[in-house]
């Protein structure tokens, strides 16, 4: 588990709703790097929050873009672990506000036909992004965080982890590397 006082800082703003003070650059392109397509190698914890450290891979692609000439974009995500058998299919959307001058993700679930309405939300600072929401997992209420890093035009990082002690810890579940 990794201890964090910034992200709590940044969760508890996020979470709260109190608008941050506007940043003194534009973040609205931040998410630029990402746009076209990318191979992704990912794995996955899937025991989540159980001390578990078996990991599953996965290969496949991404594809971003931008809506309408705009700041938002979208993400398609498509992986599989041939050996396990297991296809995983996922879109998130992207938009700025440039009020705040944050991000909100939102996930989709293509399986169902939804698109869940708490978003995580954070901003950029430099070349790292960090994203937090409130949610539930296994009944319980959790932290989620993502974290982009190691950015560069032929490669990226993004991380997802979980906390279910207010941000105090957080427990690494997700990892994808993207290529060009």
């Amino acid at each position: 588990m990794i201890r964090t006082g910034l992200g709590a800082l940044l969760l508890g703003l996020a979470l709260t709703g109190q608008a941050m003070a506007a940043p003194a650059r534009d973040g609205a392109h931040d998410f630029d790097f990402l746009l076209g397509d990318w191979t992704a190698h990912a794995r996955q914890l899937p025991a989540r929050l159980a001390n578990s450290q078996d990991w599953i891979a996965f290969q496949g692609t991404e594809h971003h873009s931008r809506i309408l000439q705009s700041s938002a974009n979208l993400e398609e995500f498509e992986v599989h672990n041939t050996e396990k058998q297991i296809h995983l299919h996922a879109q998130t959307l992207r938009l700025y506000d440039a009020d705040t001058g944050q991000w909100s993700m939102y996930l989709t679930d293509v399986y169902s036909g939804t698109l869940d309405p708490n978003p995580l939300v954070g901003r950029f600072d430099g070349k790292r992004g960090a994203f937090f929401r409130q949610t539930q997992y296994k009944g319980r209420t959790i932290l989620m965080r993502y974290v982009w890093f190691n950015i560069s035009p032929k490669s990226a990082r993004m991380e997802q982890s979980y906390s279910d002690d207010g941000g105090a810890s957080w427990e690494l579940n997700w990892v994808c590397e993207l290529t060009r």
